[in-house]
């Protein structure tokens, strides 16, 4: 029951953490900050970059929202636990959306004349992949468990 309620709690996580501020930009630390988040991040590229906003689109958001919505059916036995697979490879992709947000910053951060601070945004969006992914593995387990008995 435990894993059930902590799936349930990342459905509501998840949308905070795409509102939350990622980090924090600018040209120069004297003309101030502006949060990014990945709501705002998502929205810059839909007037840039239709097809990238789309990619990004299913790596931050549609990914690992799938992959919890598949999980909690796992868990309810409303979804075959051989579907698994397929919940494994989501997660991997959500964790690529993290990987690459940790890449821009490192890259800009080396620029020199941009200033990027990290935010408590991205230590939620990670820690809720995070948490997906160990769920996902507790809840292996444990079909594993009773299926033995």
């Amino acid at each position: 029951m435990f894993l059930r309620l902590l799936t349930l709690s990342l459905l509501i996580l998840y949308p905070v953490a795409w509102f939350a501020p990622l980090m924090r930009a600018g040209l120069l630390p004297i003309f101030g900050l502006s949060e990014i988040s990945v709501v705002t991040g998502l929205q810059s590229l839909w007037s840039s970059d239709m097809v990238l906003a789309l990619i990004v689109t299913f790596f931050a958001i549609f990914a690992p929202y799938l992959k919890t919505i598949g999980l909690a059916l796992v868990q309810w036995g409303l979804l075959d636990p051989r579907a698994q697979p397929v919940l494994h490879v989501l997660g991997k992709l959500a964790m690529a959306d993290v990987f690459l947000i940790a890449l821009y910053i490192t890259l800009a951060k080396s620029i020199g004349y941009a200033t990027i601070e990290t935010a408590w945004g991205l230590y939620m969006f990670s820690a809720c992949i995070i948490a997906s992914i160990i769920l996902r593995l507790l809840t292996e387990r444990h079909l594993r468990a009773a299926a033995s008995q």
